[in-house]
């Protein structure tokens, strides 16, 4: 079962933002520059904390939120609904 996530970042240095985003792109839907929606299992989940832990240091600053509900979506915004299982690959 997949569980809806924001993944928030900043990060204090060029070469580890690379990092990061690499990371976090390889398991997010998309999203606007440093906060990515990303649909997760428990595995998943555990697997890009491990990979985020290895290219963060003390200083950056990384939230991962769990979504309650379905997201309140303004303007044009859909909402992309992923039912695959298996790796997410953008």
């Amino acid at each position: 079962m997949k569980t809806q996530f924001l993944i928030a970042y900043d990060i204090f240095d060029g070469k580890r933002l690379t990092k990061v985003k690499r990371v976090a792109y390889s398991f997010s839907l998309g999203g606007q520059r440093s906060a990515l929606e990303a649909p997760l299992s428990q595995s998943f989940m555990q697997l890009l904390i491990l990979q985020l832990l290895n290219v963060t240091k003390k200083e950056d600053k990384l939230n991962i939120i769990k979504f309650l509900d379905e997201p309140i979506l303004l303007g044009k915004a859909k909402h992309v609904a992923y039912e695959n299982k298996g790796i997410i690959i953008i």
